[in-house]
């Protein structure tokens, strides 16, 4: 299949692991934006928020994004809130197809409930903070979405097949 694929949404939506598949399915390149970040900083996510605040990682997000999105062949997982930058949204669809992976809050916050490497969560309501973000950020996700795929309740092989054939389908 031509051209790179973006993956967006929430934290928890599976953009990584789904990512990692459909980039294996297409003979395509896996990046992460976090993981570039971390391997670019030599420091965790967390530590970066606690240092830089949400404001510097935001920044180095942006330069991230515009660079990984120059390559071609690429599979991308983006942070969740990547698209809270205009910029970051417009780099994602001139250079790709943009797809949008969709869970309800309360399914995010199943999966992402024990994990301590997620700083907007931090919070002493993580649910409802995920409720918030949703409300802020699914409108943007929509935009920018050239595919919107629903991952509750469905397994990585379910949803790498999905999207493939809607892939096939729409590209």
């Amino acid at each position: 299949m031509p051209g790179n694929f973006y993956l967006v949404g929430l934290m928890g939506a599976g953009k990584t692991t789904v990512g990692r598949a459909l980039a294996r399915a297409t003979q395509k390149t896996f990046y992460d934006s976090d993981h570039e970040i971390e391997a670019r900083t030599g420091a965790r996510i967390p530590m970066i928020f606690e240092i830089e605040g949400e404001s510097g990682f935001r920044e180095r997000e942006a330069e991230t994004i515009a660079e990984l999105s120059k390559l071609q062949g690429i599979v991308l997982g983006t942070g969740g809130g990547a698209i809270l930058n205009p910029i970051n949204r417009n780099h994602l669809r001139r250079n790709g197809y943009v797809i949008y992976l969709r869970a309800s809050p309360e399914e995010l916050y199943s999966r992402t409930c024990h994990d301590k490497n997620r700083p907007l969560l931090q919070t002493a309501d993580p649910l409802g903070k995920l409720k918030e973000l949703y409300e802020q950020r699914d409108p943007l996700y929509r935009e920018v979405a050239d595919l919107v795929i629903d991952t509750s309740q469905q397994t990585v092989n379910t949803l790498l097949q999905l999207l493939l054939k809607e892939l096939e389908r729409q590209t």
